[in-house]
């Protein structure tokens, strides 16, 4: 039976929301950024009341646990926890980045790609994922990387690999000699949360709310102003 879910993913510029029941989904993208914080309790109040569910209906909540944003996976993880304790439910936490690879697969992607994300700061997180029947598993675990270093590892290999994620578009140049199939908009969203989460489930992967961590894989989560200025200068050198 399937079980009655809701998830979350804040980690990017976008907030992606789901709830299931059954076989029916609901799901939510809206804007991220500043207002993330603050938008994102009501929103997932919202999303409820218009699947007709409450809190006490709900078997586990879910939410990406990173890597991604800082504030944006560390609101996910506190939300989380928070509506979970209230309502006496578990928590799965699930990886962002194989959200990623799961959405790609429902656009077409094949069973083993790396996903390549923007981490800001010239960087890019990214982990490589390999499908089978028994669901996803990591074949890399989500690391940080220099972009250029990278793209020049995945076009060595042969045949060159899917790549999915963010750091497509935001470092672009650094990605032209990567010559295989790429999947530039894929995201962690809703439908690829819900998946994740019904297969977590399954699995008996639910843990009380307090063991619930975001997933941290950098250190350093700003650069000083004159580290910004050099990143400038490179930019337009």
């Amino acid at each position: 039976m399937n079980p009655t879910l809701l998830a979350l993913d804040t980690g990017t510029e976008v907030l992606h929301l789901g709830a299931c029941r059954g076989d029916r989904s609901w799901q939510r993208a809206l804007p991220g950024g500043a207002r993330a914080s603050a938008d994102l309790l009501p929103a997932l109040m919202s999303l409820l009341d218009e699947a007709g569910l409450a809190l006490r209906d709900l078997d586990a909540i879910a939410f990406g646990r990173g890597p991604g944003a800082f504030t944006g996976v560390r609101a996910a993880c506190a939300v989380t926890q928070g509506l979970a304790f209230g309502a006496g439910r578990p928590v799965l936490s699930l990886d962002s980045l194989m959200a990623v690879a799961e959405d790609a697969r429902t656009q077409g992607a094949g069973d083993e790609l790396w996903v390549a994300v923007d981490a800001r700061m010239g960087e890019a997180y990214a982990a490589r994922y390999r499908h089978g029947p028994e669901g996803w598993r990591t074949i890399d675990a989500p690391s940080l990387h220099d972009p250029v270093t990278l793209a020049q590892h995945a076009a060595a290999e042969t045949p060159a690999p899917q790549v999915a994620g963010s750091s497509l578009s935001a470092h672009a140049a650094a990605w032209t000699a990567c010559g295989g199939p790429r999947w530039p908009d894929a995201g962690p969203r809703a439908g690829a949360l819900l998946a994740l989460a019904r297969a977590a489930w399954a699995r008996g992967e639910a843990v009380d709310a307090a063991r619930a961590l975001p997933l941290y894989v950098r250190d350093k989560v700003a650069q000083t102003t004159a580290e910004r200025a050099a990143a400038a200068l490179e930019r337009r050198a």
